[in-house]
């Protein structure tokens, strides 16, 4: 989903928030009403600058957690309203978070210099709902198939430079091992097939789908995988062993 300037000042995740004392009703407020987490005389430059980085984090606007508006601009907005869920559990995860960094991680044994701080983005990294690629792809699978599930993947792939998921090849790897483990081969040789066009020279997807290949009777397309292994490692002694021993077959 594109940022628009928007998102620049959403407020998110009910710091308290603002209150409608503006002189332009489509504005941000120059008062704040109902601020709960953060200081009841907070700067109204340094609140906006939080609530950007609420914005980046989560990759939303302000009515994600604000009742009221248009979606798009300020207007009709209702900061002080706690009407939201979201709005009453950003602050709950705001406190934790507090809470995470400055009592639970202190009790780590040999914890890092500078300390690890945990953030917004660390888990969210620009979805509302912290996530992963391999959960996000799984549902999709469950709900509407492995071929809506690859259509995803590649619209994913798209924004991978946002850093939002890890479209890496071992992330599919193992993604496709753990639907394997499921019980789930076809799907796994579908997100291993998937992964193959981006990494086509991997020889670790073309053993592993050899090997699948093989256990499902299909020995041709197994051959030919384990032929891509040898064009990359020609001294891999499991690719030697099955083309040698595909090769031979009737």
């Amino acid at each position: 989903m594109r940022r628009t300037p928007f998102r620049l000042l959403v407020s998110l995740i009910g710091a308290g928030v603002l209150a409608a004392v503006s002189p332009a009703p489509a504005q941000i407020p120059e008062k704040f009403e109902n601020l709960q987490y953060l200081p009841k005389d907070i700067a109204r430059d340094s609140l906006i600058q939080v609530m950007r980085g609420f914005s980046f984090s989560l990759g939303v606007r302000c009515q994600h957690c604000h009742a009221g508006g248009d979606g798009v601009s300020f207007e009709g907005v209702k900061f002080a309203s706690d009407e939201k869920p979201a709005k009453r559990n950003a602050r709950f995860m705001l406190r934790m978070v507090d809470s995470l960094n400055a009592h639970a991680f202190t009790a780590l044994p040999e914890r890092s210099n500078p300390p690890v701080r945990l953030e917004c983005t660390t888990c969210h990294r620009g979805s509302p709902y912290p996530t992963t690629l391999a959960q996000t792809l799984r549902a999709t699978i469950e709900q509407r198939g492995v071929d809506s599930a690859v259509a995803q993947y590649r619209a994913l792939r798209q924004d991978a430079v946002s850093g939002r998921f890890d479209v890496s090849e071992w992330s599919m790897n193992e993604f496709a091992r753990a639907l394997n483990e499921q019980g789930k081969r076809a799907e796994a040789i579908a997100m291993l097939e998937l992964n193959s066009e981006f990494y086509p020279q991997s020889p670790a997807i073309n053993v592993v789908l050899g090997e699948w290949y093989r256990e499902r009777g299909d020995k041709v397309k197994a051959l030919e995988r384990y032929k891509r292994v040898l064009e990359t490692q020609p001294r891999n002694p499991v690719a030697k062993r099955w083309v040698d021993s595909l090769s031979k077959a009737p």
